[in-house]
């Protein structure tokens, strides 16, 4: 009798702990600490990549983007710990795949920095030259 308590205590144990480390677990540790940050969780498709376990830690690559569009527009990295029976973000890694979000390369134009389309990379001021500073016109013949 004790044999038999004593294994489905083990088992109980071991498919606790494996309910806790699957996709789904990571995903909501990785949902409630985007919305606690202010995040609008429930206009955005948030899936997991990919999770690496180990022990109590877990690393997962999260792809996000914005509701029914299909489109990951950032992938994040996510260092995760289990507390309390349930997955918690306690670090972040960029992973540089930002599309929509990622910062210009070098020697491009991004529309949305405030400057003036075309204008010098890393120098000019991105206002209008004055009329002084630009060449005299030629009269049309």
């Amino acid at each position: 009798m004790r044999i038999a308590l004593l294994s489905l205590f083990l088992c109980l144990a071991a498919c606790k702990s494996g309910q806790n480390q699957s996709n789904d677990a990571v995903r909501q540790g990785v949902l409630d600490y985007l919305q606690k940050s202010g995040y609008n969780v429930s206009g955005m498709d948030i899936t997991i990549a990919n999770v690496q376990f180990k022990d109590n830690q877990a690393d997962a690559q999260v792809n996000t983007g914005a509701k029914g569009s299909g489109a990951t527009a950032m992938s994040m990295g996510y260092h995760l710990e289990l507390k309390d029976n349930h997955w918690t973000v306690v670090g972040k890694s960029d992973s540089g795949q930002h599309g929509a979000l990622a910062p210009p390369s070098a020697g491009a134009e991004n529309p949305h920095a405030g400057g003036a389309p075309g204008a010098a990379p890393g120098g000019g001021s991105g206002k209008m030259p004055s009329p002084e500073d630009l060449p005299p016109a030629g009269k049309k013949k």
